[in-house]
Formats: C-alpha cells, sequence, structure tokens
C-alpha cells in the first residue's frame, strides 16, 4: 500500500546536465600489463620497488607493454622526446596502473587506440601527433612563464605575493608532467630544454631560505614545494619543517607533492607517517595551520591507494589535503570530466577539491591550453553540485599578476584572444615601478582557439613555425639561457655565502 497521500502527483525523474552516481574507488590489476603478471601485491605497496621500477625511456615502455602496443606508437614517442618534450619520461608503476584501466585485450597492437585516447597517459606520457602542428607554442609562451625565477629573494625562494612565498627545495619529482610549469627548473634536461640547476647544496639553500624568513615578518605562509617534496630524504625535510616551525611569524605551511597520487606508497611508510605525525603535533601547539597540496588532473588516477594515502596524512594530524590540478583540453575539460573527479577526491578519498589552474604558457603546450572563455564556462558548469567548501575554483595564473578567478579579468578581447587584468599589490620586483597597480597586464588564449579573424591577426603578426623549427630555435634560446643563468647563480651563490 503506497504512503502517498491520496491525489498527490508521482514524483518525476528530473533530467540533469550532470548526473551524479557514486562509485567506489578501485585500484587497476597492474598484472595485465605483461610486464608486471607476476608482481606481488607486497612488492607493489612498496615505496622503493615502486621507485626502482619507475619506467625512463621508450625500450623500458616497450619491455613493459611488449607488443600491445603497436611499433608506431614507440615512434611518436620518440619523436616527442627529441623534438618537443620539455620534461623528460619518469612514471611510477602506480601512476602508469591508471592509465587504460579497463584494456583486457592481449592482442598485438591492441593497446594502442586506448593508450592514444587515455587522459591520464595524454599528459604524463605525450606523444608528437598530440601536439599541434600549427602552433606549438604561443608566441608569448615562456620557459619561465611566471617569473617565479625573477623573484627568487635568495636561491628558490620565490617572493611573489605580499604575504606568501614559495621555497623550491629541490630540483626532482617522483614523475615527471609533461605540462609541468617550472620546466625550466624541474627534471633533467631534454634535448629542447636545457635546465637550470641549482647552484647552493641543500643545507645552504634551506639556511638562506630561513634566514630570509626570519628577517621578513611580512611573510606568513610558506609553500613548501620544488620539484616535489617526497624526493627530499625525510630527516632533511623533518630538520627544515622543524626550522620553520620556529620562525614566530610563520601561520601557515603547506606541502607540495604530487606523489600522494603519483606515489602514495611513499606517503604511507612508517617513517614518514610517523614523522608527520611529529611535525603535525608541533604545528598545532604553536597554532600553525599545516595542509597538503597535491595535484590531481583525472578521476582515474583516484585509487583507493591514494585515499589511503591521505587518510594517513590526516589521521597523523595534517589539518588538510587539497588538490591543486591543472585545467587541460583533452584530459578534463567537461563538465563530467571534472565533477567526476571532484567528488572521487571529495566524497571517496578526503582530498578537497581547492583549484583547477589554467594550464600555463609554457612551450609546446598550446595543445593543452584552453580559453579563458571555455575556463568561465566550466567555472559555472561546475556550480551548484558539489558542497560549497568542496567546489574548486578554476584560476587564472596571469604572469606578473599572480592566481585570479577566471570571471575576475577587467576585459576579454575573444576575436583576439587578450584578457586583461589588475591586481592590488606589488610582486618582490616591482618596489620601484609606480604603475605596477594601475596596469593591465595580457593574458592569451590558445590561437587555434579564436575565431577566424583572430587566428589570421595572430599569422599576420607571428607567422606560425613548424615543431622541428620551433624545437630548434627552443633549443638553441634554452643553452643560451642556460649557461647565462649558470654564470649569474655562481654569483648568487658566492654572495649568500
Amino acid at each position: 500500500m503506497s504512503d502517498r497521500p491520496s491525489g498527490a502527483t508521482p514524483p518525476v525523474a528530473i533530467e540533469q546536465p550532470y548526473q551524479y552516481r557514486r562509485r567506489e574507488l578501485v585500484e587497476p590489476d597492474w598484472t595485465r600489463f605483461p610486464g608486471w603478471a607476476d608482481v606481488t601485491d607486497a612488492d607493489w605497496a612498496s615505496a622503493q620497488w615502486q621507485r626502482a621500477h619507475c619506467v625512463k625511456n621508450v625500450k623500458q615502455l616497450r619491455e613493459l607493454v611488449g607488443d600491445r602496443l603497436h611499433e608506431s606508437f614507440f615512434d611518436d614517442l620518440a619523436d616527442d622526446m627529441a623534438n618537443s618534450a620539455t620534461m623528460s619520461m619518469l612514471l611510477p608503476p602506480q601512476m602508469l596502473n591508471t592509465m587504460v584501466p579497463a584494456v583486457e585485450d592481449t592482442a598485438p597492437g591492441s593497446w594502442t587506440d586506448a593508450f592514444l585516447a587515455d587522459p591520464v597517459r595524454r599528459y604524463m606520457l605525450p606523444v608528437a601527433s598530440d601536439r599541434r602542428t600549427d602552433w606549438p607554442s604561443h608566441p608569448f609562451s615562456g620557459r619561465d612563464s611566471l617569473h617565479e625565477h625573477d623573484m627568487w629573494a635568495v636561491e628558490g625562494l620565490t617572493h611573489r605575493y605580499p604575504t606568501k612565498v614559495l621555497a623550491e627545495l629541490l630540483s626532482t619529482c617522483p614523475q615527471y608532467c609533461g605540462h609541468c610549469t617550472r620546466m625550466d627548473l624541474v627534471g633533467n634536461s631534454t634535448p629542447t630544454v636545457d635546465k637550470r640547476r641549482l647552484a647552493l647544496k641543500p643545507v645552504d639553500r634551506q639556511s638562506a631560505i630561513l634566514g630570509y624568513l626570519e628577517t621578513h615578518p611580512g611573510v606568513r605562509d610558506v609553500v613548501v614545494s620544488g620539484g616535489d617534496v617526497a624526493n627530499l630524504p625525510w630527516r632533511q625535510l623533518e630538520r627544515f619543517l622543524e626550522r620553520l616551525l620556529e620562525v614566530e611569524t610563520i601561520r601557515d605551511i603547506r606541502l607540495a607533492t604530487k606523489a600522494l597520487m603519483g606515489l602514495p606508497q611513499h606517503w604511507l611508510q612508517d617513517e614518514i607517517v610517523e614523522g608527520m605525525g611529529r611535525i603535525a603535533k608541533t604545528a598545532a601547539d604553536r597554532g600553525v595551520n599545516l595542509a597538503i597540496h597535491t595535484h590531481i588532473n583525472h578521476v582515474n588516477s583516484v585509487t583507493p591507494a591514494v585515499a589511503k594515502a591521505a587518510a594517513a596524512m590526516l589521521d597523523a594530524g595534517v589539518r588538510d589535503v587539497r588538490n591543486q590540478g591543472v585545467l587541460m583540453r583533452g584530459i578534463n575539460d567537461t563538465q563530467a570530466d571534472l565533477l567526476d573527479l571532484c567528488f572521487a577526491m571529495q566524497g571517496e578519498a578526503n582530498i578537497l577539491p581547492y583549484y583547477f589552474y589554467m594550464c600555463d604558457m609554457i612551450p609546446n603546450a598550446e595543445h593543452w591550453r584552453t580559453s579563458v572563455a571555455q575556463a568561465q564556462e566550466l567555472q559555472t558548469a561546475i556550480m551548484g553540485y558539489l558542497p560549497g567548501y568542496a567546489t574548486p575554483r578554476i584560476i587564472c595564473d596571469v604572469p606578473m599578476v599572480g592566481k585570479r578567478w577566471v570571471h575576475q579579468l577587467s576585459e576579454y578581447d575573444r576575436e583576439l584572444g587578450i584578457s586583461y587584468w589588475t591586481k592590488n599589490y606589488r610582486t618582490s620586483i616591482e618596489a620601484d615601478d609606480p604603475d605596477a597597480l594601475t596596469r593591465r597586464y595580457p593574458f592569451y588564449d590558445p590561437i587555434d582557439t579564436l575565431p577566424k579573424a583572430g587566428q589570421q591577426w595572430w599569422a599576420n603578426m607571428h607567422p606560425p613555425v613548424k615543431v622541428k623549427e620551433a624545437g630548434d630555435a627552443a633549443a638553441a634560446m634554452s643553452r643560451r639561457a642556460a649557461a647565462q643563468q649558470a654564470s649569474a647563480h655562481q654569483d648568487e651563490a658566492a654572495e649568500v655565502l
């Protein structure tokens, strides 16, 4: 017998643009890869095993997948590594295992199409055919597009905002993302990018950073990054954090680590969990907010191991685990992509969706970047589905301006794809600039997203170049820049010491 009052209208199913359905997290079966067919649960859970079995080159990838990828894929990959890649290949098994998670075919070449289409593969293992051939780089792209090095107060310490600094303790990661905004510094050099090198010894760099903070009481917030803090030996990181917590004016500390997702096994080690417990207690006793910021771009990357690592950090006393993803074309640039990811993080892994940055204007990244208009549309599309505290903001990190919500622009020429932004503070290199607070700063959409008239205007102003020509020019410029920087850094190091 129905409980509905007599004459009541039966409920009507409402069709929504996005339909939420809870999805439990699943760890993909790594034994589907021929090279991991005999890997045990114990090996997989070992951070040491994960690091020792990272895939670093085409030969190792071929040994892992056997003949399930067509030879054309390996040629495509080798072409990209030789002519376009700004980051070298470094993939922990955990991350590689989230690519093509449902594939079951075993025939020769049967994984090729799925691999090419896979969203995680598209930004972690780029191939030449992914990139644009008309505009591989924006004419105003740059290898340090956010001028972080220009704002170094001492080596590795970017003082960009009035009350916040970025401490780059090292220049390596457990995994390398193709779109890395710090491609100028982080990782090994590639054929097109000679990387900048840190000149100081780690202990001297850390001492210089701490010395600066002790003498600049206006700084209250420190992002401890790199690189990825997961690559710093724990005792060294713990000592730095202990000393940082002794600086009375520091009230917020954020540890930046994509490895919470890419190598969660690291954050589950007893030494790390116990050490984080000590640091978290000290932070709480001193009233300092301690958080971890990670970097997840697709729902397939959120697995039970990631949720377990996040839980371990929260149980250790970390206040929050937050996600700062990057909005990228073909990876997470739809309403469903973003909401699926956010619900997996917030609802299943207790990771707070915090920001999605628009992909920065680095070389060879135009195929990943979206327009400001699309970012604005996506921000509107995700509103109202997630809890308010877990609804991420989509951010444009404007050179010389900093983080701005995509709706905060002051003017937007959509035909030319140029948005204009203002700011309310001076960076550390603008002390003598009287116009810093009144100037309008431009940001540029990918040229291929513009209407034909806009594309033609850019073609007339900056004729596009082919990928190979762009790569050769970038490599020559990179070598010159690296040589100049190396000389400058030696001088800086001598002054600090």
